[in-house]
């Protein structure tokens, strides 16, 4: 062989199958540009430097890991089309005289072109936008952006790393299945695999229970410490009941619609159906995989885009006033010292303290078994999850303090408790807490103040009101005697609104920590005194969730474009294999308007059922969901609701708008065919 004649080879074969490769090429070229973008913010130093830049960069630290799993998978399923739609042509080279050999030198030049221009374009495409991403990202943060433009040679250099590793690995896994296959089998690939298949009843039973049971742990699991530990499990049960459900299903789908004679015996739905039971096994497979990322797109960008918008009621959730304090003691001469320290400096800005909240609590966590909560851990009945699902933060608040803030008359017997439970219902009539005996539930409180520790953490949270402080006192020396120099601390909760700006209430903030450590300083009891400043942590909130919403948008156009290249290149990929089949079809009579109308009725029997299929997957895993984003402080249901509903639709306008086009692409294919 003359020099060039495999790389001219190489080129001629990527210019004649453009309608295959030039897609492939540009999602190539599109997940280079993603990944070094979201490598380039993780690394930046400007990004680095903004308030609340090191937790954006945390959050995008962990997308680069996720993008690079989901570049390797997403590329090796794209190009499997490619090498179905090539292996007849290497067939062919193949009977011709050419051996294997010759064949994988024409892979390889053809792999190492599409990686050079995926790399090329990628990295050059990916450093002009990463400034714009960084502006975005300073604007999420409510941060200035730089005009210095930068590139990060370490983003650059891990990038092109992880793609020429992954190119390699297409190239080895293109030349195995070149080499494990005969001449005969590569020329009829494209119609290999093209049998009635069976209906397979045990299949389709599998998906049905397993699609069953993940819906079942969506709705029914109400402990926060099981989501966690059950929600991955529920996910792998959706993807394997959508692929046993769709291969299976979609067959017994046609088979319906041949025996209904009624829809069967028309042109446009004769020709479509007949071609479909041909090819389920790969049809619903392919059908499955968009369905999957469908649900990955809406629950990733409503969840995420949820959470950026909510942040502002997040904040509130967690720090409930602008500034708070809990004070380590509920003796009156320090917590009054403390409220007096307060009114001083707010009083020396012309300030008042508004919406002031104050109470005091035992804040201490014990485990729920039945009615009773246990201090020691080694009277459980049984350690297993059940043990850790049962843990629970408890606040024992006097009932003249619940009086005193929400202007309530409540009474209580000696024996009596009030009770509040969050993200958990309590069931029981009694409440036995270990060491205090056993009380009676007088009622279940509907709300309460909302509390910083309790909406933040994973670990349900009962807020017990009891007669006096006594009975606190009570189950204090009781936790105590139990958790020993680990035991916990009875507080004062103070906080208050302030009617200024960020900038004054942090400056507020921070002069009465300075007053209160000077206090400290100069009576050596005096108890410690944690003070929290919303508007000082607002910057954080706003880094967290806004790199969770762009990592989530980031990750979203990645999947709606492999959703976009599945659907593409099955449309594709079938146009061929029916190309034969339309083109006897309209040699007996049928016209392109009767062509057009049984694809229309090809497309439309299947295509949309992805789409509906991954709304009614989003719908049962709302619950889930919810409870997971209430450990981020998220509780606004209907602002969740709205986003979802938002997303849904404008993600199925998006559909139809590929369904458009995509049948287009099938009906060239299939009516341009000539015999």
């Amino acid at each position: 062989m003359r020099t060039g004649f495999y790389q001219k080879l190489a080129i001629s074969g990527i210019r004649k199958n453009g309608k295959t490769y030039l897609p492939y090429i540009l999602t190539c070229v599109g997940m280079v540009m993603m990944n070094y973008i979201i490598s380039f913010l993780s690394q930046n130093q400007t990004v680095a430097s903004m308030r609340g830049g090191d937790e954006m960069q945390m959050v995008l630290g962990l997308g680069c890991g996720v993008m690079a799993v989901f570049s390797v998978i997403f590329l090796f399923y794209t190009n499997s089309f490619l090498i179905r739609r090539r292996k007849k042509e290497f067939g062919l080279y193949n009977i011709l005289g050419m051996g294997k050999r010759h064949l994988f030198q024409v892979m390889f030049w053809e792999t190492l072109i599409v990686a050079a221009i995926a790399l090329g374009g990628g990295l050059t495409c990916g450093i002009l936008f990463s400034k714009l991403a960084e502006l975005c990202m300073a604007k999420m943060l409510g941060n200035e952006g730089s005009l210095t433009f930068s590139i990060e040679w370490g983003a650059v250099t891990g990038t092109a790393l992880l793609f020429v590793v992954i190119f390699f690995l297409i190239l080895v896994n293109g030349i195995r299945q070149i080499h494990l296959a005969k001449p005969v089998e590569l020329l009829n690939s494209e119609s290999a695999g093209e049998r009635p298949p069976k209906i397979r009843w045990l299949s389709s039973l599998v998906g049905v229970v397993l699609l069953a049971g993940a819906y079942y742990i969506a709705l029914t699991t109400e402990d926060p410490m099981a989501v966690i530990t059950l929600f991955f499990v529920a996910v792998v049960m959706v993807i394997l009941a959508t692929y046993l459900l769709f291969i299976s299903g979609s067959v017994a789908l046609c088979r319906l619609l041949q025996k209904k004679k009624s829809y069967y015996h028309k042109t446009n739905h004769f020709v479509s159906v007949s071609s479909m039971a041909y090819r389920m096994k790969r049809n619903g497979a392919g059908l499955a995989s968009i369905c999957i990322l469908s649900t990955m797109v809406l629950v990733m960008v409503s969840s995420t885009a949820c959470l950026y918008i909510g942040t502002e009621d997040a904040i509130r959730q967690r720090y409930p006033r602008n500034i708070g304090m809990d004070t380590y003691s509920v003796e009156e001469s320090y917590t009054d010292a403390v409220h007096e320290i307060a009114g001083e400096v707010v009083a020396s800005h012309g300030l008042l303290l508004e919406n002031e909240l104050r109470y005091r609590y035992l804040g201490v966590a014990g485990y729920l078994q039945g009615d009773e909560i246990l201090f020691d851990q080694s009277k459980l009945t049984q350690f297993s999850l059940e043990s850790y699902t049962g843990v629970r933060q408890m606040f024992i608040i006097p009932l003249e303090d619940y009086n005193a803030l929400l202007g309530t008359q409540e009474t209580l017997e000696e024996d009596e408790v009030l009770l509040y439970c969050t993200k958990v219902d309590y069931d029981y009539d009694t409440l036995a807490i270990e060491g205090a005996g056993t009380l009676r539930v007088k009622k279940i409180l509907p709300e309460f103040e909302a509390n910083g520790i309790d909406t933040m953490q994973m670990i349900p949270s009962m807020f017990i009101f009891v007669p006096d402080l006594a009975k606190m006192q009570q189950v204090f020396d009781a936790q105590t005697a139990v958790y020993g120099d680990n035991s916990s601390y009875q507080y004062e909760c103070y906080g208050f609104d302030l009617s200024c700006g960020d900038d004054e209430q942090i400056a507020i903030w921070q002069e009465i920590k300075e007053a209160i450590t000077e206090r400290q300083q100069a009576d050596p009891a005096f108890p410690q005194v944690d003070c929290e400043s919303a508007a000082e942590e607002r910057t954080g909130f706003y880094a967290l969730y806004g790199g969770m919403f762009f990592l989530g948008i980031l990750l979203g156009l990645v999947f709606i474009l492999a959703a976009v290249l599945m659907i593409y290149y099955k449309q594709v990929s079938e146009g061929y294999e029916d190309q034969a089949r339309f083109t006897i079809m309209q040699k007996v009579g049928m016209t392109k308007k009767e062509i057009r109308k049984s694809i229309n009725s090809q497309i439309l029997t299947v295509f949309f059922l992805p789409l509906l299929a991954a709304g009614v997957h989003v719908i049962f895993a709302f619950p889930m969901i919810q409870r997971t984003l209430m450990m981020f402080g998220l509780t606004n249901v209907p602002l969740l609701v709205l986003v979802a509903v938002g997303c849904y639709l404008l993600f199925g306008l998006f559909y139809v708008i590929v369904y458009r086009g995509t049948s287009r692409a099938y009906f060239k294919i299939v009516s341009g065919a000539r015999s």
